[in-house]
């Protein structure tokens, strides 16, 4: 499988197309070729006249540890090339950003959920090239999460940096896929290029999504494996929770929750009795832990661990957004006055509880809060939004 930086470094047609053009980069740790070369590196060595670099949420370096910890611009010692942030005092480049360049190759590593700022990040590119008349070219990148969508459509009104458009949480589409969908559906003037991989299936089962045989590089800080990455459409939601999500420890965002009063057996017998069908996919593990920041920090913690690997893992049958629904259905019906929800101003948006900007509206808040409100009512309401997508996005797929 070659991902699209290793295509575009072994193509002269593609490199030509290059030469005499000042070029960006849009990239982060995991933007590496197959022999862990940075992107960077790789296409300066390739004769590519980079011009400039941007680095998303996290940092070009992938250095910033949490959500709104923001990253300046810098300048690069060693290329002498300036480093622009698009997560420190802009989200979407500026006109004097755009114009240090004439292409604008995007490398990023995504995790194939909504939230997971990347996405919002090349909106906002696209929103901003089509402006001053510039070129995007996608290096695409596998999606580890693998076609499986999965949640309720982000609801119109509810944007966010962390909800660019009406896409449910899980939307199993590439980077390259997802530009063609930006642009269709906000009906972009902007020339695209994906430079698509090759071997690239998805659907087979020597990973689903992920290539067994490709190294796993953290594309922010608490993505530590393909684990994590298969968990996060659910696992999230838990950042807009007073629970712990596991930041603090060496497995974030690999938990259904944490908390020191909470019993996990307790709450995992309650959602089998609930939905014993939303369990199936992954094994779930009691565990205990100690958060050492964030989170009930130097506390005890009782939890549930998902392992959606191994021999435990069924990639049909896997629905992290349900299970984590599942698993705050269970707490809400065991501890019905928990302080459940945590009110913050997540991603600088004010005015509106975390959990409902994470789930780009209130809905899963309350069928979670409904103590009428069973699974099926939930189930009808996402498979209807999961359908609508499916058949929206499909003719933008570039890969079988």
């Amino acid at each position: 499988m070659k991902t699209g930086i290793d295509r575009l470094i072994a193509d002269p047609a593609l490199l030509a197309q290059l030469k005499g053009r000042r070029v960006a980069l849009v990239a982060h740790p995991a933007s590496v070729t197959a022999d862990l070369t940075h992107s960077l590196d790789a296409l300066i060595a390739a004769g590519v006249s980079i011009s400039s670099a941007f680095g998303p949420q996290h940092g070009l370096k992938g250095d910033k540890q949490d959500n709104m910890v923001e990253t300046a611009d810098e300048f690069d010692p060693h290329y002498r090339i300036p480093v622009y942030s698009l997560y420190g005092e802009v989200r979407s480049p500026t006109p004097a950003m755009m114009a240090s360049a004439d292409v604008f190759l995007f490398d990023l590593q995504d995790l194939g959920c909504r939230i997971y700022t990347f996405v919002t990040t090349l909106l906002y590119l696209l929103e901003e090239a089509a402006k001053a008349g510039k070129e995007v070219w996608v290096l695409d990148r596998p999606n580890p999460a693998g076609r499986p969508v999965e949640g309720t459509l982000l609801v119109p009104g509810q944007e966010s940096f962390v909800g660019a458009a009406p896409m449910p949480m899980r939307h199993g589409l590439t980077m390259g896929e997802m530009g063609h969908w930006f642009i269709a559906h906000f009906g972009l003037d902007v020339a695209y290029k994906v430079v698509a991989m090759e071997g690239w299936r998805p659907d087979d089962d020597g990973g689903f999504g992920w290539p067994t045989a490709r190294l796993w590089i953290n594309p922010s800080p608490n993505a530590a494996n393909v684990n994590m990455a298969r968990c996060y459409a659910g696992t999230v939601m838990l950042e807009g929770t007073t629970l712990s999500e596991g930041r603090g420890t060496t497995r974030p965002l690999e938990v259904l929750f944490g908390a020191p009063d909470i019993d996990a057996k307790a709450v995992l017998t309650e959602m089998q009795r609930l939905a014993p069908e939303w369990l199936t996919g992954c094994a779930l593990r009691e565990c205990w832990f100690e958060p050492t920041f964030h989170k009930h920090a130097g506390k005890l913690c009782n939890a549930l661990m998902i392992h959606a690997e191994s021999g435990f893992y069924n990639h049909h049958t896997f629905r992290p957004w349900r299970l984590q629904a599942l698993a705050f259905k269970a707490i809400r019906r065991l501890y019905p006055d928990y302080p459940l929800w945590r009110d913050f101003p997540y991603e600088y948006e004010h005015g509106r509880l975390a959990i409902d900007v994470i789930n780009g509206g209130p809905a899963l808040r309350q069928w979670v809060d409904d103590s009428a409100a069973m699974p099926d009512d939930l189930d009808v309401m996402a498979s209807h939004d999961e359908a609508a997508w499916v058949a929206e996005v499909r003719g933008h797929l570039l890969y079988g």
